[in-house]
């Protein structure tokens, strides 16, 4: 099933049913109004819409155009948006251009930052930031959890999620060095993030949907050119349901709960074997370039986003759309 919020003078939008291959969509007002309204009472709204998803999908009953610029996030505002760092290749790569080793608590204690989720942008609106803060992205899969118990366990964990998004987690990098200097963590280095037009539940992903981690390339434009296609299931050292209970040790988490993988990364060779253009696959932030940059040559060179930069994140599973996509262009402040 595929859902998505529409913009409206909601602030948590108008929640849509979307056929499967992202053509046509239709309202469901009778059975939720919104998505948050949808995860609050999943197990009574999940069957009445996976049946006007299979009408849309047979091309009966009421339907509308979808239109991806129409729409916010599908969780335009979120009561928890929690990210990790799941892919420690991207640790060891950001430890490694500044000479230092990543500890060994990292490799079975995940890294995780609670975000700001009263406001995300939209998949397709602007990245409103000063270029002089060092704007970047950072191309991510999310899970949204129903109600998730303390100290549940991992399989628990696992079956809480109820759907799967990309995320394009915007990061301020000219602020970081200070605020994690302060020893306690990301805040005005950390924007609103934007999420792809469609949360899909995992069944759509069939095979490619196992072990709690999505098998399938993740795919980066930086203005229309390729930039990354690494693969979102492969060097995922913590898993998703791994993910969520790490949040569960201490807390509950309720309904809609967005915990997300943190920056894709694959471990391949050196810069030069590294990008698209050379046979690699590529990278999901243009830090991570950065890095290649900095340990072969001893100096970044690829800048930061600039002021009309757009970056582009999707995925496609045998030529098919999954999740829509996302389009950000920075504007300026």
């Amino acid at each position: 099933m595929k859902l998505a919020s529409y913009k409206s003078t909601r602030r948590d939008g108008e929640l849509r049913v979307v056929s499967r291959d992202l053509s046509r969509c239709r309202a469901v007002p009778k059975i939720a109004d919104t998505l948050q309204q949808a995860l609050d009472d999943w197990d009574s709204c999940q069957s009445a819409l996976e049946q006007v998803y299979a009408e849309l999908n047979a091309g009966t009953g009421a339907n509308e155009p979808f239109v991806q610029s129409a729409c916010h996030s599908p969780l335009p505002r979120a009561y928890q948006w929690a990210d990790g760092s799941a892919y420690l290749n991207h640790v060891e790569l950001v430890r490694r251009a500044r000479g230092a080793e990543v500890p060994e608590s990292f490799y079975h204690d995940p890294l995780m930052y609670q975000g700001g989720s009263d406001r995300f942008i939209g998949p397709q609106d602007a990245i409103v930031a000063n270029p002089e803060y060092g704007i970047d992205f950072e191309a991510e899969v999310a899970v949204i959890t129903g109600d998730v118990q303390l100290g549940a366990s991992v399989a628990e964990c696992g079956a809480s999620i109820r759907l799967l998004m990309l995320v394009n987690d915007v990061s301020l990098r000219g602020l970081i060095p200070n605020e994690l200097a302060k020893g306690f963590g990301f805040f005005q280095s950390k924007p609103a993030s934007a999420f792809s037009p469609v949360a899909i539940t995992p069944d759509e992903l069939g095979s490619h949907w196992r072990d709690f981690k999505v098998h399938l390339p993740l795919e980066v434009q930086l203005n229309e050119q390729p930039f990354g296609c690494p693969n979102a299931g492969q060097d995922m050292t913590f898993n998703f349901a791994e993910l969520v209970a790490h949040i569960a040790k201490t807390r509950e988490l309720g309904a809609g709960s967005i915990v997300g993988s943190g920056t894709v990364s694959n471990k391949q060779g050196n810069l030069h074997g590294s990008s698209i253009a050379n046979g690699g696959v590529g990278y999901c932030c243009l830090a991570e370039l950065r890095m290649y940059e900095t340990i072969e040559t001893g100096q970044a060179q690829t800048p930061f986003m600039q002021h009309g930069d757009q970056v582009g994140i999707a995925m496609h599973c045998d030529g098919a759309d999954l999740f829509g996509q996302i389009h950000n262009r920075v504007t300026a402040l």
